[in-house]
């Protein structure tokens, strides 16, 4: 398997919201605050401190992440997805290991989700690799998030 992870281009925007969007479709619907970050991801993830990552696999994109800034050495882990053509060799897991990975070189002291309790294994990968659950905000953006997790770095 060659699989690389690679920064955010210009030019992956459209990959970055097609892919998020055939995976809110699949489990949930697409709501008012994706289309805000989907439509355009430079301006309201880059432009205001967040990162964009990429599974690139063959040479091909197929899976996405975003850290959406919070704080200052807080960031939210959002966005992620993987083709569904490629679902089954882990790029997920592959995603978040580099997660986790950057931001600790970058040294931040969190990370921080949203899910659904619906996402059973999405909920066993971010616990095995060290999110616990915390108490979950009222009035949220997303409708579908009915669980917090957060992974402290320090």
């Amino acid at each position: 398997m060659s699989l690389s992870i690679v920064p955010f281009e210009s030019h992956y925007a459209t990959r970055f919201k097609d892919l998020n969007v055939a995976w809110l479709e699949k489990y949930f619907y697409v709501e008012p605050m994706d289309t805000i970050l989907l439509e355009n991801c430079e301006a309201n993830i880059m432009d205001k401190g967040g990162y964009i990552f990429f599974a690139q696999y063959n040479e091909e994109i197929v899976g996405c992440f975003a850290f959406l800034k919070v704080g200052d050495r807080t960031y939210e882990l959002g966005k992620m997805a993987v083709d569904p053509n490629y679902q089954g060799l882990k790029i997920g897991q592959a995603l978040l290991v580099f997660a986790i990975e950057h931001a600790k070189q970058n040294k931040w002291g969190k990370l921080i989700l949203y899910s659904s309790t619906k996402l059973e294994n999405a909920l066993y990968i971010y616990r095995k690799y060290g999110f616990k659950e915390v108490e979950i905000e009222k009035n949220l953006p997303y409708a579908r998030s009915d669980i917090k997790m957060e992974l402290l770095l320090i």
